[in-house]
């Protein structure tokens, strides 16, 4: 086994760690193999594949978030290949036992550790670094015209982001706009 897959208490929700072998040469790692298979499934069950890789780089205190795909909803294994974010994920599966329940997790350059996010849910992270590039795997292509979110500091779901009280919150004026989740009545 070359993956540690560590339940968050919110089923489906995984944080995920890998071997790393390192040396005074510096590190080798794999990111994902048919380990995976029985953890990535669609929202019905079926199983599912990754279909599209994404990366970003942002500054400290960026937050994007929290999106989703209403109809076509994307999983998504999340991971930092430079500096560190507080990533969250937010249960919106009809009929589950933690509708609205929140999780997150810091992932950095230095842990390794991912964070395997189900279709059904909402996802963001805060930028915790200086600078951190975050990349990313998807079940579903990105399509804008589905885009659904809400705002990332909604007190209906009490997300404790980890902000340190020196930084400022740097939003896209998108997500500056978000609804609530009361108001969106985003449901999966």
């Amino acid at each position: 086994m070359k993956f540690k897959f560590i339940e968050t208490g919110i089923s489906d929700l995984y944080i995920i760690e890998p071997t790393v072998f390192g040396d005074s040469r510096g590190y080798f790692m794999e990111t994902y193999n048919g380990e995976f298979e029985p953890y990535i499934k669609h929202l019905d069950g079926t199983p599912a594949q990754f279909v599209q890789d994404n990366q970003s780089r942002s500054k400290r205190g960026v937050l994007r978030g929290l999106h989703c795909q209403k109809t076509n909803p994307q999983g998504k294994l999340v991971r930092v290949t430079e500096g560190a974010v507080y990533d969250v994920a937010v249960d919106l599966r009809d009929g589950s036992e933690t509708y609205g329940k929140w999780h997150g997790v810091l992932l950095t350059e230095e842990n390794k550790r991912q964070f395997y996010v189900p279709e059904g849910f909402l996802h963001g992270f805060v930028v915790m670094s200086d600078f951190a590039t975050f990349t990313y795997k998807c079940t579903r292509y990105y399509d804008p015209s589905d885009e659904g979110a809400i705002i990332w500091n909604d007190p209906d779901i009490g997300i404790d982001w980890q902000i340190p009280d020196d930084m400022e919150i740097l939003l896209s004026d998108k997500d500056r706009k978000n609804p609530t989740l009361a108001e969106a009545g985003l449901r999966f």
